[in-house]
């Protein structure tokens, strides 16, 4: 992979004060918002280079290949840059129909139902896959 540093067209993306930009994933043909993440230099130049998506994981503190251990990869059909070049949008293929580390096609099935006093969330996707059988390969594998 080449250094991020050399690449121009990076410069035009307004980075925060940490060195990530927002980033929403998009399911192109359904336009169903999938995911929320975050990329830094590295991993939207490895997402270019890929052709698949590569995230920043804030938890791990390190690229995140979207589907690396689910199986569940997104293609990247298009990237785009909003007008205020500071959230990224990616119009994804998403492997398997699962985007979310539930097992929901969706990081989004939670719904907000009813009023201000007594409203609450209300879960609208299933699961289609169990977690557990998920990421029981990955699991297996690590010490």
């Amino acid at each position: 992979m080449s250094s991020a540093a050399n690449f121009s067209w990076l410069k035009k993306v307004r980075w925060d004060e940490n060195g990530l930009v927002p980033v929403i994933a998009q399911e192109a043909g359904s336009n169903d918002v999938l995911m929320f993440a975050w990329m830094n230099r590295d991993a939207l130049a490895r997402t270019v280079e890929l052709g698949e998506a590569v995230y920043w994981s804030r938890s791990r503190k390190k690229l995140w290949h979207k589907g690396e251990e689910s199986g569940h990869t997104q293609k990247v059909l298009e990237i785009r840059l909003d007008c205020d070049e500071d959230v990224i949008l990616l119009k994804i293929e998403q492997a398997g129909s699962i985007a979310c580390h539930t097992g929901r096609h969706s990081c989004f099935y939670q719904k907000f139902e009813g009023d201000a006093r007594s409203g609450d969330w209300q879960v609208v996707e299933p699961v289609l896959q169990d977690p557990e059988t998920m990421y029981a390969n990955s699991k297996k594998s690590t010490p």
